[in-house]
Formats: structure tokens, C-alpha cells, sequence
């Protein structure tokens, strides 16, 4: 992580982003938060969720404009609108305005999409191919060390002063991310994406043989499925996200049936989640180099089993451990799946190819969040952490199956000066007329 992280053009990125992940961090739990306080109903905070993750059925269009410019500009552009964007929730006042929150859950996660598709092409294009592991790898490592804070931090600073705080930490994050990665100081190295670039023919228009852009629309979705490592992580990981998005609306019934603690307390889970997202992290490139990408894949679904399994039965400390364990799977999964399309899908469809994954994972977590919601207050609580803690386990055999199809890369290749030898006689002889004469 050492070696990625000595890299001038991916240290510019990874501060903006880590600007933008501390306000994502602080905001995403808050929101539901929020709901539930409003309405004192686990299903609606939970929804919340479902709300965000809803805009990722647009993937192809997302991933269609971010193949057609520029990711710099692309990048800051998104960091400004998703701050603008927070700006109604500083009208909400009572549950009525609940509809207000729901907004801007929508249209964050529409940002946080177009976020997540621009990065991967950022990343691919800023970093050697040995280093992709090591780049993912200290990106998510970040994004979940912030869990530690964030979540705990959000529901605090909810508690004693109230939404509209958050919401202002929310813009100053993203403002922030603009300005580091926009500034004009920012000059990348030669061939890199923070230079900017103009479209390519295949992608930005006036080409002469140019697709028509129903075509271009689809070209991700049939790369994924033209490739057969990548369609088996989008299989086996899309099936154990149809269940584990159960778990956002499980978690508040957890407190506040199974703990008897006050919805806040989540926050304090989540913050021990990112423990466990940290180690994750600091770990996922060395599993990767291991494993493969779908081993990698495959290990971090596998984990969030027993770890739905251990929150069926309701204890504060075999709580902490399983909150624990989740963390460190989401790490896993996510370097190994970012990595696995990076290394497999062509740069000018990269845009579209991540968006499409994106969506083809969490349209059915968004799916599962929605049903969480209704299921939540038809069944026990326990019986459907059970059952997810067995699908999961199911869906992390099938990808561990298929982990032949993306055989580990290898530790990366780190540039070093070769020490200098003295030739053979004969090799000497060989190359030197004078000595042959």
C-alpha cells in the first residue's frame, strides 16, 4: 500500500476522496437516523437505504456520460452538485418533511453512482496494472477506517444539535473533494486522466462508424456478460445481495427489540464495523495476491454469514463480533470485484462496465432493502438474519468455485536498479570482435 500511496497523482486523488468519504460516512446513517427518529418506524428508516440505492438502475446512463468525458472535470463537477444537492434537508422541521430526506437520498445516490464509476476509470488510468490491488485496497482501507468515526460522529452530532449540522459537515466534505482534486496546481504526470482529454472516437461522438447510443448504452452490460470471470462475480455477488440488503432495516429491529437501546445506538455498531473494515482493508491486497479477485470476492461474501448468523441471537458482545466480521467482508469483496473489472474490461468501457456492475449488485441489494422493510414487520427479526446468514454463505461457495478464472496476479512488481555483474569469459568473448581477433 506503501509503494501506491508514494505515487503524486493517485495521493491527489485519494485526498479528495477521503474529504468526500468523511461526509458520505457521516451522512449515510444519519439519514436513517433521522427517518426513524421522525417516525419511530424501523421499516421507513430503513427504506432510507432503499432510496439510495434505488438510482442505480440508471448505471447505463451514468456510465454512458462518463465514457464521453473528461474524469477530472467529471469528478469535481459531481462533488459540486452532490454538496448543492444537501441543501433542502435544512428545511425539514417534522415528519411531514419526511419527503424532503427521501429527496436528497435519491439524488445522492445518483451522485455517489457517477462518484463511483469516474473513480474506477481514475484509478485504471493513474496506476500500473501490479499496483490496482494496492490502489483499491488503500481506498477502501479509508473508506472504512472512517466508519470508526463517521457513523458515531454523525448520530452524535444528530443527537445534540440536530440534522441541519449534518447536513452543512455534508457540503463542506464534498466542496472540499472539488477543490483538491480541481485545483489548478493539481498537474499529473504525463498520461494520466487529471490531464485533460478529449473523447475518445468510440466514445464521445462524430466518430464515422460510430454506434448509435442504444448500443453504446448496452456495451457494458455485454461486456459483463461476455466475460466469464466477471459474470460469475456478478452472479454469486448479486445473489448474496438480494438477501444482505435485508440487514439495513435487521439492524434497527436488533437495538431496538433485541438490545433495547435507543436508534442512535447504531451508530455505535457501525463504528465497530469499521474495525473490522479497516483490518479488511489493510488486508484485502494481500488476500487478492493470494486468491485472485473472485477468491478475494468469494472470502468476503463467505464472511458475511456467520456474521448474520451471530446477530440471530440477540447479545450485546456476540453483537460486537459480528458487526466485526461484516466489516472486515465488505472490504474483500469490494477490492476484489473493482479490481477484477478493472483488469478485464477495455479503458474506453470502463465507465460504463463499472456503472453496470454497480447497478447489477445493488439494484438487488436495493431490491432486498425495500422487502427488509415490509419483512421487518411481518417476521422475526432472528429467522431473517438466519436465513441470510445461509444464503450468503451459499452465494461466497459459488464465486470460490469459479476462482480458476481470475488466478492471482502475483505481488506487484516494484522498480529497482539491477546490480551489475561481470559477464562469462565466453559471453564476453562473444560480444567483443577485438577479443575474437
Amino acid at each position: 500500500m506503501r509503494t501506491v500511496l508514494s505515487r503524486p497523482d493517485f495521493r491527489l486523488l485519494f485526498g479528495g476522496l477521503l474529504a468526500s468519504m468523511t461526509a458520505e460516512s457521516i451522512l449515510l446513517l444519519a439519514l436513517a437516523v433521522w427517518v426513524k427518529d421522525l417516525t419511530g418506524s424501523d421499516g421507513l428508516a430503513g427504506a432510507t437505504i432503499f432510496v439510495i440505492l434505488a438510482p442505480r438502475a440508471l448505471a447505463p446512463l451514468v456510465g454512458w456520460f462518463v465514457d464521453r468525458y473528461p474524469r477530472r472535470p467529471f469528478f469535481v463537477v459531481t462533488n459540486l452538485a452532490t454538496a448543492l444537492l444537501l441543501t433542502p434537508l435544512f428545511a425539514v422541521r417534522d415528519a411531514g418533511d419526511m419527503w424532503l430526506i427521501y429527496g436528497v437520498a435519491a439524488l445522492y445516490g445518483l451522485s455517489n453512482l457517477t462518484v463511483g464509476a469516474v473513480l474506477s476509470r481514475l484509478v485504471r488510468e493513474l496506476v500500473p496494472p501490479d499496483l490496482l490491488g494496492e490502489a483499491n485496497g488503500a481506498l477502501q482501507t479509508a473508506r472504512q477506517g472512517l466508519r470508526l468515526i463517521g457513523p458515531l460522529a454523525g448520530a452524535g452530532l444528530y443527537v445534540t444539535l440536530g440534522g441541519w449540522l449534518l447536513a452543512l459537515v455534508g457540503m463542506v466534505g464534498f466542496l472540499v473533494a472539488a477543490v483538491v482534486v480541481g485545483a489548478p496546481r493539481a498537474v499529473a504526470a504525463p498520461g494520466t486522466s487529471f490531464a485533460p482529454q478529449a473523447p475518445s472516437a468510440a466514445s464521445a461522438g462524430g466518430a464515422e462508424h460510430r454506434p448509435r447510443w442504444p448500443q453504446e448504452l448496452a456495451a457494458g452490460l455485454r461486456h459483463l456478460a461476455g466475460e466469464p470471470a466477471l459474470r460469475r462475480a456478478l452472479l454469486g455477488y448479486g445473489l448474496g445481495s438480494l438477501v444482505m440488503g435485508f440487514t439495513e432495516s435487521l439492524i434497527f429491529a436488533y437495538v431496538d427489540r433485541g438490545l433495547g437501546r435507543e436508534p442512535a445506538f447504531v451508530g455505535v455498531l457501525f463504528t465497530v464495523q469499521g474495525i473490522g473494515g479497516l483490518v479488511g482493508g489493510l488486508l484485502s491486497a494481500a488476500v487478492l495476491r493470494r486468491v485472485g479477485e473472485l477468491g478475494a470476492l468469494a472470502v468476503g461474501v463467505a464472511l458475511f454469514g456467520p456474521a448474520a448468523l451471530m446477530l440471530a441471537y440477540p447479545n450485546l458482545w456476540l453483537g460486537i463480533a459480528a458487526v466485526l466480521v461484516a466489516g472486515l467482508s465488505l472490504p474483500l469483496t469490494l477490492v476484489g470485484l473493482h479490481t477484477l473489472i478493472q483488469r478485464r474490461t477495455p479503458p474506453e468501457l470502463l465507465g460504463r462496465v463499472a456503472a453496470a456492475a454497480e447497478a447489477a449488485v445493488r439494484c438487488p441489494q436495493a431490491f432486498s432493502v425495500g422487502m427488509g422493510a415490509l419483512v421487518v414487520a411481518l417476521l422475526d427479526y432472528r429467522l431473517v438474519f438466519a436465513s441470510v446468514g445461509l444464503a450468503t454463505l451459499l452465494a461466497g461457495n459459488y464465486l470460490w468455485r469459479g476462482r480458476h478464472l481470475s488466478p492471482p496476479p502475483g505481488p506487484p512488481v516494484r522498480p529497482s536498479v539491477p546490480a551489475q555483474r561481470r559477464a562469462p569469459e565466453a559471453e564476453i568473448g562473444a560480444l567483443d570482435p577485438l577479443r575474437r581477433s
